[in-house]
């Protein structure tokens, strides 16, 4: 039994999973934490990490490396996602990290964080040997497609849309207006296409969404009386349904989705663009198979697992 603990920095939250990996590379959760602190908050704009954001990222790094020393210490990997490699005092982050948790935070590439993301899902939703899995990752900053079988990944993109930076660009209005909807999902499809070039969606037998925008569209479909992984790992959901949850959700006010008991504080403002990338995704995704893809799994299983797994992986 090996244990680890891998930490996942991204637009919107930074994640922690302290876990122990037994020889057949099960994985079991030790601690998994989450913080909202918006590292990317104005990095689309502004092409920088803000100093209140960086306070915040630092304040749970610090709370991160305590609950690492109380389970014994083990190896870390810290990886940083879109804000990161966007950001052009990105070194400023990384000597605060390396700082706190005695680590240098790897600012991987898009393609690297697809490939991590579709092996966290994967390890426990497994893929068939005749099947073709396609991963989509919803971040803050961007959107990973990655499409893989029993045998790994086969091709995969990365795309600048997320529900921070994509909320920042577009949705300014409470609730969205109509315009800015239209505004939004025009890029989004766009960049559908394009992430198609590289990905064909034709070919896909099953859609799996990680990540909280998507876990969040399901909690709301589902109609869960509070956020509740067990539910939302592994439910099937049909495209209306979906769609339902989607347009519900971008088209209610921020106070009324603070009062849905599933709903994170810190998703609140954003999870109207998280909502619409997803829809837009599944969508796409039955037209492009002619309807023989109808819906989507979500996962609670997502990078978090698949940097846990690949530093298991090369002590081997």
């Amino acid at each position: 039994m090996m244990r680890t603990a891998a930490i996942d920095c991204g637009t919107n939250s930074i994640r922690l999973l302290i876990a122990d990996i037994d020889e057949a590379g099960v994985l079991t959760d030790v601690e998994r934490r989450m913080r909202v602190v918006r590292l990317g908050e104005g990095v689309d704009a502004t092409g920088r990490l803000s100093d209140a954001a960086l306070v915040r990222t630092f304040a749970a790094a610090e709370e991160y490396a305590g609950l690492i020393a109380q389970h014994g210490s083990p190896e870390v990997r810290f990886v940083a996602t879109s804000a990161s490699r966007d950001a052009e005092n990105r070194d400023d982050f990384a000597d605060g990290i390396r700082e706190r948790l005695g680590v240098d935070p790897e600012v991987i590439s898009g393609a690297e964080e697809a490939a991590l993301s579709f092996h966290g899902a994967v390890s426990v939703l497994g893929a068939a040997d005749d099947e073709t899995v396609l991963v989509i990752d919803l971040g803050g900053g961007s959107t990973e497609f990655v499409a893989g079988d029993s045998s790994g990944v086969t091709a995969s993109r990365s795309m600048d849309m997320g529900c921070v930076r994509f909320t920042e660009r577009f949705l300014h209005g409470d609730p969205p207006t109509a315009s800015e909807i239209s505004a939004m999902e025009a890029e989004v499809r766009s960049l559908i296409a394009a992430a198609a070039a590289d990905v064909p969606l034709g070919t896909v037998t099953t859609l799996v969404g990680v990540a909280g925008s998507i876990t969040t569209v399901t909690a709301h479909a589902l109609k869960l009386h509070e956020y509740f992984p067990e539910r939302i790992h592994g439910a099937v959901l049909r495209t209306p349904d979906i769609q339902a949850a989607a347009a519900d959700l971008l088209h209610r006010s921020r106070a009324e989705r603070a009062e849905l008991p599933y709903m994170h504080p810190g998703r609140v403002d954003v999870i109207g663009a998280g909502a619409l990338i997803w829809k837009c995704i599944v969508e796409e995704v039955a037209e492009a198979t002619r309807g023989r893809v109808g819906g989507a799994t979500a996962s609670e299983h997502d990078i978090l697992d698949g940097i846990a797994l690949s530093i298991a992986a090369r002590r081997t």
